[in-house]
């Protein structure tokens, strides 16, 4: 049939007969190049190979010096009547103030004020601008290095069990790093943090944790830190996925029956390995999932996020070229 076809086609228009010929060439040439990898015509291409075509934006940059840090070393046994422990580590002697009970209204006025009035450069400062609206202030003195813990709880005679039912009025503690010395002041472009920090309580019992934290600069900005997704890079399994509780549990009950063996001892992985190939050191960060997990190589294949799925608006790397050749170096 397609034989008599093509006869009669010729003899009707031998002119169209060419042009349908020459066509379907040029398909099976565009699906042959395909096949062998090679250069293939945009418009041969699927859709798939032509977003994957696309280079994702490459974010922009800049390195600055951050002198505080701050973390909770016991968050499982802090809460608001026993109070909790804070350790900071800055670059710089520092003073640590802790706020119980801000307002959460006058907290983010605070950081406006600090955009278009004046600079939060010392606690006097903040606690102008949250126009006092805070329950119990705590001070400490910080040195240079010290990772000393630090110990913040309300008074007795606060008579505060809890900050009420979600959504609330008040922050149970706000916390305050800032310079001591002013001329640190002029040095760092970041001059002071602010983190707010969950307390759990009877009415509210998510566990202690950093809610946000704020990065305060000398010339009007505030910046919102935000960690970033680093994959695993051992095959143990996370101890979210096996409770520790529950395997010690199921462990004795296997002793017991003589059906428990030898737990495997997993071997240590000390660097980040691309998801990808598995090869490469991880070392690009895709926005806005904020998923670290691509090395150099791999990242320009993927407009989605390998991890969640989440289309790649902007990328950017934790380390230049030049860094990554230095730090290979220093370890050989």
């Amino acid at each position: 049939m397609a034989a008599v076809f093509l006869v009669t086609l010729y003899e009707y228009s031998p002119l169209f007969y060419i042009t349908v010929v020459f066509v379907c060439f040029l398909v099976t040439s565009g699906l042959v190049l395909g096949w062998f990898g090679l250069g293939v015509p945009v418009i041969l291409r699927n859709s798939e190979e032509t977003e994957s075509s696309t280079r994702v934006l490459k974010k922009q940059m800049r390195q600055v010096k951050n002198p505080f840090g701050l973390e909770i070393p016991h968050p499982a046994a802090a809460s608001v009547t026993r109070g909790v422990t804070l350790t900071p580590d800055c670059l710089e002697a520092c003073i640590l103030t802790c706020y119980w009970g801000c307002s959460v209204q006058r907290l983010h006025e605070a950081l406006q004020k600090h955009v278009y009035c004046f600079r939060i450069k010392t606690p006097q400062a903040f606690e102008d601008a949250l126009y006092n609206e805070y329950l119990y202030r705590q001070q400490h003195s910080i040195k240079k290095n010290d990772r000393e813990e630090k110990y913040c709880q309300l008074p007795e005679d606060a008579q505060v069990v809890d900050f009420g039912p979600v959504p609330r009025s008040r922050y149970p503690l706000v916390a305050l790093l800032t310079l001591a010395d002013e001329e640190d002041r002029e040095i760092y472009d970041i001059i002071s943090m602010v983190a707010v920090i969950h307390i759990p309580d009877e009415s509210y019992r998510l566990p202690c944790r950093i809610l946000y934290q704020y990065l305060l600069l000398a010339q009007g900005q505030y910046h919102d830190l935000k960690q970033l997704f680093m994959s695993a890079s051992n095959t143990a399994p996370s101890s979210s996925e096996t409770p520790s509780g529950e395997s010690s549990t199921e462990r004795s009950l296997l002793e017991k029956a003589g059906l428990a063996e030898e737990e495997p001892e997993w071997p240590e992985e000390p660097s980040k390995d691309c998801v990808v190939c598995q090869n490469g050191a991880v070392n690009w960060v895709l926005l806005p999932c904020r998923h670290a997990c691509l090395c150099d190589g791999c990242v320009k294949y993927f407009q989605q996020c390998p991890m969640c799925r989440q289309f790649v608006q902007e990328s950017f790397p934790l380390c230049s070229k030049k860094e990554q050749d230095e730090d290979e170096s220093t370890h050989i």
